[in-house]
């Protein structure tokens, strides 16, 4: 019995000592392998993903403070245990398109610290089940299109500390199901269409800004989405159709911008907004007649912003802002002046309208005969507000040949 016993033991340690042999095999010189599935290769100098040297089974992989260049597309096929993948702090400066496919089981991955300039086309593109995605303090200056394709499980993408400058056109696209999406200070660019196809998201806060206008079709194709706060920044001018195509929004914020003016805001009984907050604002142009339309919202909330107090202050209290409220003195209450000078920060229910109302005539006279100014600044909004696309621009660069082509024939000819 001793006997079979001892021979159990040395079999056993035999396989102990067979495992030990494995894992080091399959463990690159330059990182330890904590077990077959948890890798670190930190401060290693690896200057290539060795993805054929890690144990297949590995689960947990971090590659910190490492010289590779790139990541190349597949770069980590054959790990499909893999669940959470950190490459911190290396020379990364490029990551190739679908270079994370191929891992099926991944669920978090952080790059943070690196040189990174952009969020390339489809480098982030077939990541099913994929659930947090940290970006931060990388390089990262523009958001392509089809960044995230076919990613759609992801509950949190965060571009934190970035120098973002320009989100392109379908940056977002097939997202859906994301809880947040947090976007860095500073953006000054959003084409058109950047948030098509994203589908059930809990919250997006735009905050620090400068842009020069918010673009006709900025949202078109957000659907579903808790909250939409654009906040701290100078919008320049609100596009006509700016939120056009974006539907089912529980909260629309506009909350602490500086607004140079409303070319048109249209929120109707088709986007089924529930509530739009409209806080902190400073709007330096009272908009036209008719440029704000405001239906079908469950809770309109106007205070605290600093609105123009001359002669147009009746156009904005016959508009939507005012919702109707302004005879009872809620909206006069509630919101302040920012020009005239003399009564710049004053609230609104501390002037007296109706001595503004009283020199109306005399203001229309003074702004027909300066309706010059009046249509510098109506070019200025829709210069702001012009936006043509790549296709149209070729369009018109084609026709242009064509036709100059032809006349030049046809002298030929005659």
């Amino acid at each position: 019995m001793k006997i079979i016993s001892w021979i159990l033991i040395y079999f056993g340690f035999l396989w102990e000592l067979h495992g030990s042999t494995i894992i080091t095999k399959a463990c690159p010189l330059e990182c330890i392998c904590l077990s077959q599935t948890e890798v670190i290769c930190s401060s290693g100098g690896l200057t290539e993903i060795p993805v054929k040297k890690f144990p297949t089974t590995v689960e947990k992989l971090s590659m910190t403070k490492n010289n590779f260049p790139f990541v190349k597309s597949d770069a980590f096929g054959g790990l499909r245990a893999l669940r959470k993948l950190t490459l911190d702090g290396n020379n990364i400066t490029i990551i190739r398109p679908f270079a994370f496919r191929g891992l099926p089981r991944l669920r978090e991955l952080t790059i943070h610290n690196t040189a990174i300039d952009k969020v390339a086309k489809f480098a982030f593109a077939g990541l099913q089940n994929l659930t947090l995605l940290a970006l931060t303090s990388n390089k990262i200056l523009k958001v392509e299109g089809y960044a995230f394709a076919g990613s759609a499980n992801i509950r949190l993408i965060t571009l934190k500390n970035n120098p973002l400058v320009r989100i392109e056109t379908n940056a977002f696209s097939s997202l859906t199901n994301v809880e947040r999406i947090i976007l860095p200070s500073g953006i000054r660019a959003i084409e058109p269409d950047a948030f098509q196809a994203l589908d059930t998201v809990g919250s997006i806060k735009l905050s620090f800004m400068d842009l020069t206008s918010l673009a006709p079709f900025t949202f078109r194709g957000l659907i579903n989405i808790n909250l939409l706060s654009l906040q701290e920044s100078d919008l320049g001018v609100l596009c006509a159709q700016a939120f056009e195509g974006m539907a089912h929004v529980e909260t629309l914020s506009i909350l602490n911008n500086k607004i140079d003016g409303i070319q048109e805001l249209n929120i109707s009984y088709g986007h089924h907004v529930r509530q739009f907050r409209i806080q902190g604002n400073h709007l330096l142009d009272t908009p036209e007649p008719g440029s704000i339309i405001l239906d079908g919202i469950e809770q309109l909330i106007v205070v605290n912003n600093h609105f123009p107090c001359g002669c147009h202050i009746h156009t904005l209290l016959d508009s939507p802002f005012a919702n109707g409220t302004y005879q009872q003195g809620d909206f006069l209450k509630n919101n302040f002046c920012i020009s005239p000078l003399e009564v710049n920060g004053r609230r609104m229910s501390d002037i007296d309208i109706y001595s503004i109302g009283r020199c109306h005539e005399q203001v229309t006279r003074e702004n027909l005969e300066g309706s010059h100014a009046s249509s510098i600044y109506t070019s200025t909004n829709s210069h702001q507000c012009f936006y043509m696309s790549h296709t149209n621009l070729l369009v018109i660069l084609l026709l242009f040949l064509v036709t100059f082509h032809y006349t030049k024939y046809q002298i030929k000819v005659s």
